[in-house]
């Protein structure tokens, strides 16, 4: 069993508010450092292979959010409820396939495909670290995630995340 297949046991449950609420904060901290993260797959130059890059870290950002929780996290079920998430937000997913693409076109193309790419992977890992925090705060877990029901706040979470996102890169670019 690999480390991502494993339960975390020793994972203390929270149980008062104040515990809970220092694991809402703590979820979405962990959300917006993989959000940080995410930004940088704008810049890999490959098209496709940013996504590849982009998938996996919203796994792990799936896995360490589960950590929290106290749940069990498999890769194969993650990237099934990751990809069946995202794929039915046709939006978003056609989003970040032009981005992607936008990157074999040399001079402009390249520079719109990084330039959207970062924004579209960086509000995406938002949108996907709020569903499932929200999801796991109301008990859920991977096996009664059902993506259909989640996809409308997923695009919601996914405009909000945007503007993070610009805020984010604005922030850094000023540093």
């Amino acid at each position: 069993m690999s480390e991502a297949e494993t339960v975390q046991e020793d994972a203390p449950v929270a149980k008062t508010a104040e515990e809970i609420a220092m694991r809402l904060k703590e979820a979405q901290n962990l959300t917006k450092n993989y959000m940080l993260a995410s930004l940088g797959t704008g810049l890999v130059p490959l098209p496709t292979v940013d996504i590849g890059i982009l998938v996996g870290i919203q796994l792990r950002l799936l896995h360490q959010v589960a950590k929290l929780y106290n749940l069990k996290f498999t890769d194969d079920i993650g990237k099934k409820l990751l990809l069946s998430l995202l794929g039915g937000t046709l939006p978003v997913a056609g989003g970040m396939g032009v981005a992607s693409m936008l990157k074999a076109f040399p001079g402009v193309g390249s520079w719109l495909g990084m330039t959207s790419m970062s924004l579209f992977g960086a509000a995406s890992t938002y949108a996907v670290g709020r569903v499932f925090i929200q999801h796991f705060e109301s008990g859920g877990n991977f096996f009664n995630f059902d993506p259909s029901k989640t996809r409308a706040f997923f695009i919601e979470e996914f405009e909000a995340g945007k503007k993070v996102a610009e805020t984010l890169n604005a922030n850094k670019n000023a540093a």
